[in-house]
């Protein structure tokens, strides 16, 4: 399913829904979260601790000093102290409440995004393909950040039901009238809450939806600049990129609406509430029912109430997109799609045997650029033997499946019927990355790290110069590599972008043959350069002695007659194999399809500088 197209949390439970992520948070981080709520209670209860020390130096310092004319320093330095005293201990609270609720919710959000990326790297690769980068980055950043962004609130909120209790009481005592108008306060503030939330889970769900798009669309802008700019289509990639950001910020403006029509009441009810108070309180001090330090207590204690309150209210506002953020992120750590290993390590000296037996693989109908229809097919009942040490060439049409066996060899996918077999192994049985410690793969469309030469070769593994130089000679790619402003430490720019494509796909094709595959493929990796090159490049394979079999996909005749053995697939079938001269005269579709590729003057492409 979509990610992106999540239906809205439903409108009840949300709240119970909201809490219940919030548990799951507080099972993750039940000490640094329990330290939060310890710093909240020890706040709200020198809040209301506060109120009662400023009551009390009213009735027992400010008031006799008034009615006396004379100031009692020993009450007054008692009344400083404790006012003090209560202080400190208020922003003790304070401290230990954003410290370990701040520590709560970026650690949950560290953790989810690691859960997440984790995640994607287990799917296969048929889910990704199905899914926008963009897509993909919104939910590891966006609905991450959303999810847990009420936890550092949540502290405060909890502390105050408890200073919420210990006021009750407190107005109770103090006095009863007073007490039965703040109580009034509290559930119109609860109903409008509730309206303010059941107001705002639509919008935050069209919201974090639209988000997800302006990444998408921001990030496909940027992969496909070159392809903007060489066309001419920067007004209407911006025009596009427009339009998704324009009903963004109609759903946050539709947002806006919303609070700036509840804040405000939300906002005036307690200084109302405490306006009220004074007006009753007054007479009944006048009255002699109440005393004034008591009045002074209950209305600064409703004062400092007035933002606790809101808080709770706030938390349960961000619920509605918290609750969509948890299902998109959801929706990720529960697809469907594990690649499954076994407990094999495999490995041998030497080059590897591979073979394919009675594979049939279907692509999954929405796969892109796959028919729709019932029965679409990548391959049907191919089986294929590369003996060891052998270079094979898969020919055949765009679209006829080479691409495809090339994926299964490597394990980018697994065959819905039949078996992949390395050195009499199925791939299936094989432990977690015994595939790739023995097979490497290039593609056609390298793709090159914003780092330096020798990192985009190793990936941080172990070798030496002398090993990527190596490595280097082998793919052709020595020479331009050593005219680079700081050789193997020039930095390349993002996805290489610095280099010509042929450059590229020498650097791709040295960082697999650093690490001395026993099973190399090289999918149609040479198709940028020169054929001069692309020939020196295999003759050197050949001749390396490495401990490699070879599987290429290839077009040019040049090329193909290098391989010991071609194997020509049409419409996901091996319809013949032999030598290059055996199938030019057998196979009058090969040869059709050879010598629409071969060109004996030069193809355009680059060549070795």
């Amino acid at each position: 399913m979509n990610a992106s197209a999540l239906p809205p949390a439903s409108s009840r439970g949300i709240v119970r829904r909201g809490l219940g992520i919030a548990w799951a948070g507080i099972r993750e981080q039940p000490r640094m979260f329990s330290l939060a709520v310890a710093g909240a209670a020890l706040y709200g209860l020198m809040t209301v601790a506060s109120a009662v020390v400023l009551g009390e130096v009213t009735d027992r310092v400010v008031i006799p000093a008034l009615e006396a004319g004379r100031l009692d320093r020993v009450a007054l330095a008692v009344g400083c102290a404790a006012i003090v005293g209560v202080g400190m201990l208020k922003a003790v609270g304070i401290i230990v409440r954003r410290t370990a609720a701040t520590y709560v919710q970026y650690k949950l959000e560290a953790t989810f995004r690691e859960r997440v990326t984790r995640r994607y790297q287990q799917l296969p690769l048929a889910w990704h393909q199905r899914r926008s980068t963009g897509e993909l980055l919104s939910i590891a950043n966006s609905d991450v950040e959303t999810t847990w962004y009420p936890m550092a609130p949540l502290p405060f909120a909890t502390g105050v039901v408890l200073m919420l209790v210990v006021t009750a009481v407190a107005l109770l005592v103090t006095d009863g009238y007073l007490a039965l108008i703040a109580f009034l306060v509290g559930p119109v503030m609860g109903y409008l809450n509730y309206r303010y939330n059941r107001r705002m889970e639509d919008p935050a769900t069209r919201s974090q939806q639209l988000r997800a798009a302006v990444s998408a669309r921001a990030h496909e802008s940027f992969d496909g600049a070159l392809v903007v700019k060489t066309l001419g289509r920067e007004r209407a990639e911006t025009d596009a990129f427009r339009g998704e950001s324009e009903r963004l910020r109609d759903e946050l403006v539709d947002l806006g609406r919303i609070r700036a029509l509840y804040d405000p009441v939300l906002e005036a009810l307690p200084n109302i509430a405490v306006l009220a108070i004074l007006l009753v309180g007054a007479a009944r001090v006048a009255g002699g029912e109440l005393s004034t330090g008591s009045l002074v207590t209950f209305a600064y204690l409703f004062t400092l109430l007035a933002f606790p309150v809101r808080l709770i209210g706030f938390v349960l506002s961000e619920f509605p997109r918290s609750v969509v953020g948890w299902d998109r992120i959801q929706a990720v750590l529960g697809a469907d799609g594990d690649v499954d290993y076994g407990a094999a390590a495999g490995g041998a000296d030497g080059p590897a045997a591979v073979d394919l037996v009675a594979v049939t693989f279907r692509y999954p109908l929405d796969s892109p650029g796959v028919s729709t229809h019932a029965g679409s097919r990548g391959l049907r009942d191919v089986t294929l033997e590369a003996n060891p040490g052998r270079t094979i060439a898969l020919v055949g049409p765009t679209g006829a499946g080479k691409s495809t066996i090339a994926s299964l060899l490597v394990r980018l996918a697994d065959p819905g019927e039949g078996a992949v077999r390395l050195d009499g192994h199925d791939l299936r049985t094989l432990r977690r990355g015994a595939v790739s410690q023995q097979a490497a793969i290039v593609f056609q469309h390298s793709f090159l790290f914003d780092d330096s030469v020798r990192e985009n070769v190793t990936l941080g593994a172990a070798y030496t110069d002398a090993e990527v130089e190596q490595a280097l000679r082998l793919a052709q790619a020595s020479r331009f590599v050593a005219e680079l402003p700081a050789g193997l430490d020039t930095v390349l720019g993002e996805r290489g972008t610095s280099l010509s494509g042929g450059q590229r796909q020498r650097l791709a094709l040295a960082r697999a043959l650093v690490r001395r595959p026993r099973l190399l493929i090289l999918d149609d990796a040479t198709s940028s350069v020169d054929t001069r090159i692309e020939a020196a490049i295999l003759r050197g394979l050949q001749e390396a002695e490495l401990p490699s079999t070879i599987v290429v996909v290839a077009y040019r005749g040049a090329t193909i007659a290098l391989a010991d053995e071609i194997v020509f697939v049409q419409a996901g079938e091996i319809q013949a194999r032999g030598s290059h001269d055996e199938l030019l005269l057998a196979v009058p579709a090969y040869a059709r399809l050879v010598h629409a590729y071969d060109d004996p003057a030069h193809d355009g492409s680059e060549t070795d500088r």
